[in-house]
């Protein structure tokens, strides 16, 4: 039985961390504005998201709900705004030049 749990856990973090490496239905690609030599752009795994949050949890607070309408920058999440509001080492991981290829794996 701890077999089998160890297994599907493993499994569930396996599909979980190739879907935040890859844009799937649903995520939001932030296209980056820079020179062709900056890291891919960050995607946004709003369905991973939506699994475990209502949308008042960041709509319409941190983000508009309308395409394109938010400005997302590593300064900003650093001040607390954006993605920081969460991933600030509290209720989710910090954001950190360790985790870069978390969010920027590319499309």
């Amino acid at each position: 039985m701890r077999l089998l749990a160890r297994l599907t856990g493993g499994l569930l973090l396996l599909v979980l961390v190739a879907g935040a490496a890859l844009a799937v239905d649903g995520d939001i690609v932030f296209k980056r504005a820079g020179p062709e030599t900056s890291p891919p752009p960050a995607v946004f795994p709003h369905w991973l998201h939506r699994i475990r949050y209502k949308c008042y949890a960041c709509h319409p607070g941190l983000f508009q709900m309308k395409a394109g309408a938010n400005t997302v920058t590593m300064e900003a999440m650093g001040e607390g705004k954006s993605c920081g509001a969460c991933h600030n080492g509290g209720p989710a991981p910090a954001i950190d030049i360790d985790t870069c290829n978390s969010c920027h794996a590319g499309e």
